[in-house]
């Protein structure tokens, strides 16, 4: 099963009328393009002869940018610094007419610089401060994030455990959003024991869902997909649970009971940075839309196909979308 052409046209239809708040962890994606021919006569590396640098979102700007190009509003919360990379990605988040609501901390503004050969990768260097430079207080973030949560339709917490999302502004969120009726999603990183309740959606990966639910798995090994979504409801008291699986696809789950495993979209992949946040912003907008959470897959799954064709972070335009699909069927 795949979703059909109709019903994504008539999903992207409805997306172009929601409003969504993304809080998290953002980013700066710098990518460094050039080509090596020769190794350096002080180690036995590559001497990279630059030609060009590009700058795009990443983290949560970039689920946020991808929300975007689906035709939702979007505001975006997070912290920026006020420094070179902030203007930047200031700069990239104004020309795809997001709104953003920064929040003030000690940080710098996080940059994630790939140095590309020839389309391939040959190294990442990131630059960022420990997370307690990132933290804020909970009461000041809800303070700014109130008016935002009377507009939005749908909220997405996108952490990347940078120091910003806590248990406490998860659980908050939560909580005054079920008071505004608003559906809220939560893509951990679990690096630490989280303790949250009452989120609509989590979408961890393998991995991160058996730390979620305190089960020991190590890659390699049979997952134990019934024991772990029984186990994170039980703990999280979340309404859908969509575990991803790399190439085997997603894992939908509903009130902790195993619904299916829907296969990946066979596509040759270029580069898969980026594409589990396109994947998100379209799981999130389908089911803001009144999407059932397998048709809601189905349609994160195409828009995921999409992006891993393209090299570096990227976005998924209703177009490309509506191609792939297209094509597919």
């Amino acid at each position: 099963m795949s979703i059909s052409l109709s019903r994504a046209k008539g999903l992207l239809g409805k997306i172009t009328r929601k409003r969504v708040l993304v809080v998290g962890d953002v980013m700066l994606d710098h990518y460094i393009w050039g080509n090596a021919t020769r190794i350096s006569p002080e180690a036995p590396v590559p001497v990279v002869e630059v030609s060009h640098d590009t700058y795009v979102a990443g983290g949560a700007a970039n689920v946020a940018m991808n929300c975007r190009s689906l035709g939702a509003q979007v505001v975006l919360a997070g912290i920026i610094g006020k420094d070179e990379a902030g203007k930047r990605l200031n700069a990239v988040l104004d020309a795809s007419a997001i709104e953003t609501l920064p929040i003030a901390a000690k940080g710098s503004t996080i940059i994630k610089s790939r140095v590309i050969l020839q389309n391939q990768q040959l190294c990442r260097l990131d630059r960022e401060e420990q997370p307690e430079a990132y933290h804020v207080d909970e009461r000041t973030v809800l303070r700014r994030l109130r008016r935002e949560l009377d507009a939005c339709d749908a909220v997405l917490i996108s952490d990347y455990a940078k120091g910003l999302i806590t248990d406490d502004l998860i659980e908050e969120i939560a909580r005054e959003g079920r008071e505004r009726g608003r559906f809220v999603t939560l893509d951990p990183k679990p690096k630490r024991p989280m303790h949250f309740t009452g989120v609509d959606l989590i979408t961890p990966n393998r991995s991160e869902a058996a730390q979620l639910a305190e089960v020991p798995w190590r890659p390699g090994r049979i997952f134990p997909a019934a024991e772990i979504c029984r186990k994170i409801h039980e703990r999280h008291r979340v309404r859908y649970l969509v575990v991803t699986l790399s190439e085997d696809g997603l894992l939908l789950s509903a009130e902790g009971k195993v619904v299916r495993q829907i296969p990946t979209a066979a596509r040759e992949v270029a580069d898969p940075s980026g594409a589990g946040d396109t994947s998100l912003a379209a799981m999130v907008l389908a089911l803001t839309v009144g999407a059932d959470l397998e048709t809601a897959a189905h349609f994160a799954n195409a828009a995921a196909g999409v992006a891993v064709g393209k090299l570096g972070t990227a976005t998924v335009s209703p177009s490309e979308l509506i191609a792939y699909i297209s094509h597919r069927g």
